[in-house]
């Protein structure tokens, strides 16, 4: 997560408030913090996965999104922008700027963002009625952790080793391993420049 705004913010004036703003911030208990940019293979395997998602979901009642959709979560009072979401919410349709029913989240995971992505995102997305997956990609492990919530509103963890392909059972959409690093292969991120 990034530095934090020097304002306390209600949600609504957070939403007047970013509107202006050149970059993107997210928002948690009245305060916003700014997001810096992903590298290429990050936003390479969201486009991978939000594709795939779009090409599986075209002409059903769901609609895949990336990077510049918020989610808000009203019982953590916040804001987010998750890599990948999935709403199949009739509601969400009518609503430009934030979704609040997502059905799928899936975060690609970078060394400034994992613990944040892990814990307290997590913990803030668990509240989320609607949520029944929770993707978490490691692009420098080639790893891919799928959080499933289950009859018992428990939240159990499948675990994918490589080469496995991941079944989403939110949008019965499977994803293969090669689909989601394709152009983006698992290892050290390059160095910046």
């Amino acid at each position: 997560m990034g530095e934090a705004a020097s304002t306390t913010f209600t949600s609504e004036e957070f939403l007047a408030w970013e509107a202006e703003q050149p970059g993107k911030h997210e928002f948690v208990a009245g305060e916003a913090f700014a997001m810096g940019g992903a590298s290429d293979r990050h936003a390479t395997i969201s486009l991978n996965i939000a594709s795939a998602l779009r090409d599986h979901l075209r002409g059903g009642p769901c609609r895949s999104f990336m990077a510049d959709m918020k989610v808000r979560v009203d019982a953590a009072d916040a804001f987010f922008y998750p890599d990948v979401l999935v709403t199949c919410d009739p509601a969400d349709r009518e609503r430009s700027h934030y979704k609040t029913a997502p059905t799928l989240i899936a975060e690609v995971l970078s060394p400034s963002t994992e613990a944040f992505d892990r814990g307290q995102k997590f913990a803030a997305y668990r509240q989320l009625p609607s949520l029944q997956e929770y993707l978490l990609i490691d692009p420098a492990q080639g790893s891919v952790e799928l959080y499933r919530r289950d009859e018992a509103d428990h939240w159990v963890l499948h675990a994918h080793g490589p080469g496995e392909a991941v079944s989403l059972a939110s949008v019965a959409c499977t994803l293969e391993e090669a689909t989601i690093f394709e152009d983006a292969p698992p290892g050290p991120e390059p160095e910046a420049g």
